[in-house]
């Protein structure tokens, strides 16, 4: 039980960053890889407001939230939306470009060692029969939930979240029904960054320590998730994002002669991702679609 309460704390981070990956695939069909890097940015952002401004935690992660949301809307109007009308290859360069770019920028900035995240919140225990577990590790696990949830209801239930969908269907027929596709497609580089700085500002307090390259692992888990859980698909990165936590925890916790594959955990996500495309390449929740040449 200690070990998937772990593992569903962790999961739930990567959820939120896989969500950025399969909202804007599933729109314009593009691998942000600089998404990874929002989420580092988030993390220094708190960093900042917690430490140098003495804001309250809480206020801090929604502000976070919002100023990431701004730096995703600036990198998709900079850095994406000229290529819109490129070939794939063009704007996956550049996705990478941006991912360097934020990632050399913060470290001239503040250098490349790690700072200690400030510990905006005390610290308290609570035992429930064998499971242990703190209350950040629970804020983390329902603020995620919570963050989910209010995605799921916005691309559901509100106007821009049926804009999204019809975007992501068909961009010209969106079009013909006046929906303003730039501007949709900036509302969902908004949610998926403000998702990834809230995870960033998290796993900062969590872990204590944050660095300009500390978005690069994180990054590639959540796109394995998004992809493992059907790329595209919001219940599917949540689900795929679950499932990386999961796995990563039980290899780390593995007893006896089996304890050296904790240091390989990261090749053991990789290779189950590899095994379940094999297998099934649209992902858990993804449906095998056939594309008109």
């Amino acid at each position: 039980m200690q070990i998937i309460v772990n593992g569903l704390i962790l999961g739930s981070v990567y959820a939120l960053i896989a969500l950025g990956y399969t909202m804007v695939y599933g729109i314009i069909k593009l691998i942000n890889f600089a998404h990874g890097d929002v989420y580092m940015m988030g993390a220094f952002i708190g960093y900042f407001l917690i430490n140098n401004l003495h804001m309250n935690f809480y206020v801090a992660l929604i502000l976070s939230m919002i100023l990431t949301a701004c730096l995703g809307v600036i990198i998709e109007f900079l850095a994406y939306r000229p290529l819109r009308n490129s070939t794939r290859i063009a704007a996956l360069i550049t996705a990478i470009g941006v991912s360097f770019l934020l990632e050399n920028v913060m470290i001239y900035f503040v250098g490349s060692s790690a700072r200690q995240f400030p510990q905006a919140i005390e610290v308290k225990k609570y035992t429930f029969g064998s499971v242990n577990i703190t209350n950040i590790q629970l804020m983390i696990l329902i603020t995620s939930l919570v963050l989910m949830v209010l995605l799921q209801l916005i691309v559901q239930k509100t106007k821009m979240g049926k804009a999204m969908r019809a975007v992501s269907v068909d961009t010209e027929a969106a079009q013909l029904m006046g929906i303003n596709v730039d501007h949709t497609i900036s509302f969902t580089f908004a949610l998926g960054s403000a998702l990834a700085g809230a995870a960033g500002v998290m796993i900062g307090l969590y872990y204590g320590s944050i660095d300009p390259l500390m978005g690069m692992t994180p990054g590639l888990k959540a796109f394995v998730a998004a992809v493992l859980g059907g790329i595209g698909i919001i219940p599917g990165a949540a689900l795929g994002g679950i499932v990386i936590g999961l796995l990563e925890t039980f290899t780390q916790s593995l007893p006896g002669k089996l304890s050296w594959i904790a240091g390989y955990k990261d090749a053991v996500v990789y290779a189950i991702l590899i095994i379940i495309l094999l297998v099934k390449p649209a992902g858990i929740l993804g449906k095998d679609v056939k594309e008109k040449v």
